[in-house]
């Protein structure tokens, strides 16, 4: 992993010039499989998990492929629900490295062609693609999606998607293709994403158009087009804003051909049995003290975060753990939090990109935050102090990105 992150001149570099011309030295068979690409803003994690789980409900075999990882690499590509072995990583990075050449991948276009790789001579029916930073010129969007599913919109990325939500929904709908299913979960989607799916005639589906949902009783309802389903579960990850990313899945999955549906059955078994890390994963510590671990990491998903927290029965007081990296929206995230958090621990990450502690502690002084503000160089020394304080009845947040998460998440 280290060599590949020597590769290439930049950690980001957008384009699939490159990408397509190791595809297409890769040499790999034709293509027997369905082909559903997810972007988004926030949710596409989700997505892909609820996608993933009812397939496999169903008797699907099926590919994943997601990123960042939390803990191990292998995290990233999935077979059947499972992380492939590393042995069958670097099989398909050593293919990859004889097919690049002279050719120069970035650490993301490198693993993505390798999950490429993995997929296409695995025996599969489906397969989950994840995009990582945008949509058009995504390394994933060098296969054309037979289903492309965006599911939220908002400010993210800047410094490549740009700065409004015109600019960065027409980088989402980058996936679409002519012809194809097109399915939006952003219930007021910018114009720049319908535009774009207009004019390569893209055969686009919206949330509160042409699909809703509804509550029932403990559960909820959906309507896709002439198809009703009723009772269905609540999906296995906490937030009310999971039902919008699962009205979603059903409609993408509703507009797969007709040999390759999905039961009543097994969409309830799949949201029943869904599992992912990191997006509001709730534990409780030795001493009683909840804590809620989330990847939110830019305003729209702090919004989302501190409505759930506020939903959540009355509790003492809340402690937060926050690191983040440098290039986010770091007031905006702070300011959607700020009104549900009584002491901030703010810690720094080694990593690239990454806020060291002090420069995070400028931006809460800078604000006039009211509520307590410590500080601590690292997310395991910030977890350590919060735990240290907080009692059976309060609660830990610990947000900020991936890095935060999964640090706080090894310390616990």
């Amino acid at each position: 992993m280290q060599w590949q992150e020597s590769l290439h001149s930049s950690e980001i570099d957008l384009g699939l010039d490159r990408v397509r011309e190791v595809l297409d030295r890769l040499l790999l068979n034709r293509r027997n499989f369905q082909l559903i690409t997810v972007a988004g803003t926030n949710g596409k994690g989700s997505a892909v998990a609820m996608l993933e789980s009812i397939l496999l409900a169903e008797g699907y075999r099926v590919g994943t492929y997601s990123s960042p990882h939390l803990f191990t690499y292998n995290e990233r590509i999935r077979l059947n629900g499972h992380a492939v072995s590393d042995d069958m990583i670097c099989h398909a990075f050593d293919h990859v490295d004889q097919a690049r050449q002279s050719t120069s991948l970035s650490y993301f276009e490198f693993g993505t062609l390798a999950a490429i790789d993995t997929f296409y001579r695995a025996e599969l029916d489906f397969v989950i693609l994840e995009v990582g930073l945008g949509g058009r010129l995504d390394a994933t969007n060098v296969l054309d999606a037979d289903v492309a599913l965006v599911t939220t919109i908002d400010i993210d990325h800047v410094d490549w998607l740009g700065h409004d939500r015109e600019a960065i929904g027409f980088e989402k709908a980058g996936i679409f293709r002519s012809g194809k299913v097109a399915v939006c979960g952003d219930a007021n989607p910018p114009r720049s994403l319908l535009s774009y799916a207009d004019s390569i005639g893209a055969r686009l589906y919206r949330a509160g158009i042409d699909f809703e949902f509804s509550n029932h009783d403990k559960g909820w309802n959906w309507r896709g087009g002439k198809m009703r389903l009723y009772g269905l579960p609540l999906p296995n990850l906490k937030g009310e804003f999971q039902k919008q990313n699962a009205a979603a899945v059903l409609m993408a999955l509703d507009l797969l051909p007709p040999d390759l549906k999905v039961s009543h059955e097994s969409i309830c078994q799949g949201l029943l049995r869904v599992r992912l890390n990191g997006r509001m994963q709730m534990i409780i510590s030795e001493g009683g003290v909840q804590q809620v671990f989330d990847v939110a990491h830019n305003p729209q998903a702090a919004r989302t975060l501190a409505k759930a927290l506020q939903s959540d029965e009355k509790r003492g007081e809340t402690f937060a753990v926050v690191a983040m990296l440098r290039d986010k929206d770091i007031v905006g995230v702070i300011q959607e939090l700020e009104h549900v958090v009584d002491h901030w621990y703010v810690a720094g990450l080694n990593v690239n990109r990454g806020l060291s502690s002090s420069e995070l502690r400028n931006v809460f002084d800078e604000m006039d935050v009211n509520q307590s503000v410590t500080e601590h160089d690292s997310v395991r020394a910030a977890h350590k102090a919060a735990l240290s304080k907080a009692g059976p009845q309060d609660r830990i947040v610990v947000f900020g990105s991936f890095y935060t998460v999964a640090q706080a998440l090894d310390h616990s």
